[in-house]
């Protein structure tokens, strides 16, 4: 595949994923791209098997609204807040002339995975929990596998909203109201013992905002506002995040199983980002700590993600001791609609 091919392909996905304006750059960007500049240079030779897994054209739709948002690109600014104002030749003139003014930011930035750190993926992390407590009736420990920001290890302080059924906080400061089909979540509190994640590259919530605003997509006005207002609860909250390989790390949150707990290690929309060896040396991990569990110290292995056989991500939840495999259904990558098909716990 090359750069063109990948572009066109995000573009269709941006369309999927309520983005018009993403993928109609995108769309342009594929056509008009050419050799010449740096940046135009760097992504025309991106390693064609890596082109996805990086998400390259992600990474540069983010590059772009961080200029935007952090002031230093003014002509691209007025772009995003009226591109349907822009025939596509002003719109790819625009873009040009930003790659290449700004080249130095932009080839940074492209160093770097997206990191979205999509809080509405929460509410399957919500409907999950209250299952896991329903089930086993003890409390939660949590390790979340790339976690950005931490928004998605504070999903306890967001409210799920479903028609007029409501679960998790009760302040409604984060709203997440996904279309829902299937059963309501089970009708449980689910209690927190204790939470941590980790990155690669973990983002403060104060300081490298503008960083993680930057991939929510500028049409998206609603989301953004939302993930402000998590950011906000992140800065207060500081929930701790190890800035390290994330298996290597996990090792040693599975040294020893956690007496009178639901140990649930979590990842959403991050597997694809592991090298090959780091996922099967994870899974072969979290198996060995498994089979050491007893039934009061269960372990809990939840995968949102891309299985290629879509809409959206497999939400698959493995349990130990009984090493048993649940299929909970599929829902939105962006979290914008779940398709719960948990059984009864």
């Amino acid at each position: 595949m090359s750069f063109r091919e990948h572009a066109r392909a995000q573009a269709t996905a941006c369309a999927a994923l309520g983005s018009p304006f993403m993928s109609r750059m995108l769309s342009i960007l594929a056509e008009k791209l050419a050799p010449g500049s740096a940046v135009a240079d760097r992504l025309l030779n991106w390693p064609a098997d890596r082109l996805g897994p990086d998400a390259a054209a992600l990474r540069l739709t983010g590059a772009l609204h961080y200029l935007v948002l952090s002031g230093q690109a003014p002509m691209l600014a007025r772009l995003y807040e009226k591109p349907d104002a822009a025939t596509d030749s002003q719109l790819w003139r625009i873009v040009d002339a930003a790659m290449r003014l700004h080249g130095a930011e932009i080839l940074q930035t492209l160093e770097r995975a997206p990191q979205t750190n999509e809080l509405r993926r929460s509410a399957v992390l919500i409907a999950t929990a209250h299952w896991l407590s329903a089930r086993f009736k003890l409390p939660l420990v949590l390790s979340e596998l790339g976690s950005a920001a931490g928004l998605n290890l504070l999903w306890d302080s967001y409210t799920l909203e479903i028609g007029e059924s409501r679960f998790g906080a009760k302040d409604r400061s984060v709203l997440l109201t996904p279309a829902w089909s299937g059963d309501l979540p089970e009708p449980v509190i689910p209690v927190i013992r204790a939470r941590a994640g980790v990155d690669l590259n973990p983002l403060d919530p104060g300081s490298d905002r503008l960083r993680l605003l930057a991939y929510i997509w500028p049409d998206q006005p609603a989301r953004l506002e939302n993930t402000i207002r998590a950011l906000d609860l992140a800065q207060e909250r500081r929930p701790e995040i190890a800035r390290a390989n994330a298996i290597d790390w996990l090792e040693a949150r599975l040294a020893r199983p956690i007496p009178q707990a639901i140990h649930l290690v979590y990842h959403t929309i991050t597997w694809q980002y592991f090298s090959p060896e780091d996922q099967a040396r994870g899974l072969a991990m979290l198996a060995r700590a498994g089979s050491r569990c007893r039934a009061d110290e269960p372990l809990a292995h939840l995968s949102m993600e891309d299985d290629g056989n879509g809409p959206g991500a497999a939400l698959t939840l493995h349990l130990w001791p009984e090493d048993r495999r649940f299929d909970l259904g599929r829902a939105d990558f962006h979290g914008r609609w779940v398709d719960w098909k948990a059984p009864a716990p």
